[in-house]
């Protein structure tokens, strides 16, 4: 029914019990897929404002109440991308656009990269990987050891030690229960799962999809914060490459628009669909 907002949990091939959280505010349909430590809860109502489209924020395997293994190999960024290939079918019976957001982006472009079929590929705040095999081995090692400090601080104080990273500064603009509620989510997920989410879909092991974004047919809407440097400048290098993308660069923004501009987020995706 339209308008109707709802949590499910839906069986898909191969991944297990995904959880998604729906809103159907008309037919065009959108997949949104969160980054690292977040879940569904993470769009908070923004989706809401999304007028004429049927919305799912899906749980990554692994997270919230999405079902997981704590296996590296479980979650390497192809296979996660292949069953979200899956639960779109699943969910919608059509092809989707799709939003991704940081590690979601990843996701969703190696979907893209992949030939599963989408409307429009949606890039918040993303990464095509790494080229450099040097550079894809020092992240390797950096993120074998973020997951063992991980382990050792349990989800609380690491929640506190990532989002305090240089990375993350614009969240100290954003207003408490914004914030607070960001750092909610993230210290509720299961620490062995974010251990291997680490180890199996960090950017360092991904492949790097550098190589196949000028292949991409699919419409790609790039959007990115000014004030995140890295991000930013992957964007640019982005839509210079893509055979059809437009960037869109948020003022006042860093590495996460959707919670440091969010009306400016909501007219990104109105605009781009």
């Amino acid at each position: 029914m339209v308008g109707e907002v709802r949590d499910r949990i839906l069986p898909v091939p191969g991944a297990g019990a995904v959880r998604v959280r729906e809103w159907r505010r008309g037919t065009t349909p959108l997949l949104l897929l969160h980054g690292f430590m977040g879940s569904a809860e993470e769009w908070g109502d923004l989706p809401e404002g999304l007028e004429g489209m049927w919305v799912a924020a899906v749980d990554l395997p692994g997270h919230g109440r999405s079902e997981g293994e704590p296996s590296p190999e479980r979650y390497r960024v192809p296979r996660i991308a292949r069953e979200m290939g899956r639960l779109q079918e699943v969910l919608f019976g059509e092809p989707a656009a799709w939003l991704g957001y940081s590690m979601g982006g990843r996701i969703a472009l190696s979907a893209a990269a992949q030939g599963v079929p989408m409307r429009m590929l949606l890039l918040e705040s993303a990464s095509p990987g790494l080229q450099d095999p040097a550079a894809r081995q020092a992240r390797r090692e950096r993120d074998e050891e973020t997951a063992r400090r991980l382990m050792e601080e349990g989800m609380s104080r690491f929640v506190d030690h990532w989002l305090g990273l240089p990375l993350f500064q614009g969240l100290r603009r954003v207003p408490e229960e914004p914030r607070e509620h960001a750092r909610r989510i993230r210290s509720a997920q299961d620490p062995a799962q974010m251990a291997a989410w680490l180890r199996g879909g960090g950017t360092g092991t991904q492949p790097s999809y550098w190589d196949d974004l000028h292949q991409l047919r699919v419409p790609v809407r790039l959007l990115a914060g000014e004030a995140d440097e890295k991000f930013r400048d992957l964007a640019v290098r982005m839509a210079a490459l893509l055979p059809d993308a437009r960037l869109t660069l948020l003022r006042g923004a860093g590495h996460l628009p959707h919670l440091e501009t969010p009306e400016a987020w909501v007219d990104w995706i109105r605009s781009a669909l």
